[in-house]
C-alpha cells in the first residue's frame, strides 16, 4: 500500500510540473545540451553565460527560434516561447537576459516558418557582431 501511495505521488508531482519550462527543456534540450547548459565539445555550443548574448545583436533573437532544435520541436509556439524566455533567464548572462524582451507565441509562429539553411555560419556571424566593438542591443 505504501508503494502504491509514494507512486500515486510521484505521478501526481510529475503531472504537475509537466509541460513547465524547465521540464520542456529536460526533455526536448538538455539531451545535448546538458542539464547545467553546458556543451557537447565538437557538437554542441555552451548556453550557460552565453545564450543571452544573441539578443544583443541583429538576427540572434530570429536565431534561437530558427535553429533546429527549435524550429522543428514537438512544442507549441506558446510554449517553445516559454521555453526560450526560460532558457534566456537561466542560462544568461543576466544583464542580456534583463534588457530582453519575452519572446511571444506570435513571434515564434512567424520564424519557425523561416528555414535556417546554415546553423553554423548563421551562429559565426551571430558571435562576431558580439565580439565586435560597441556591440550592444539591436
Amino acid at each position: 500500500m505504501k508503494f502504491v501511495a509514494a507512486a500515486f505521488a510521484f505521478f501526481a508531482c510529475a503531472s504537475a510540473a509537466a509541460g513547465t519550462p524547465e521540464i520542456d527543456y529536460m526533455l526536448h534540450c538538455q539531451g545535448c545540451h546538458r542539464a547545467d547548459g553546458g556543451a557537447t565539445p565538437g557538437s554542441v555550443p555552451a548556453l550557460d553565460g552565453f545564450v543571452a548574448r544573441f539578443l544583443t545583436v541583429p538576427g540572434g533573437r530570429e536565431y534561437l527560434v530558427r535553429v533546429p532544435g527549435s524550429a522543428q520541436s514537438a512544442l507549441g509556439d506558446e510554449d517553445l516561447a516559454d521555453l526560450l524566455n526560460w532558457l534566456v533567464a537561466r542560462f544568461g548572462p543576466a544583464d542580456d537576459a534583463g534588457r530582453a524582451a519575452p519572446y511571444t507565441a506570435v513571434e515564434i509562429t512567424h520564424w519557425r516558418a523561416v528555414p535556417l539553411v546554415d546553423v553554423e555560419q548563421t551562429r559565426a556571424d551571430l558571435v562576431a557582431q558580439m565580439e565586435s566593438p560597441g556591440a550592444g542591443a539591436p
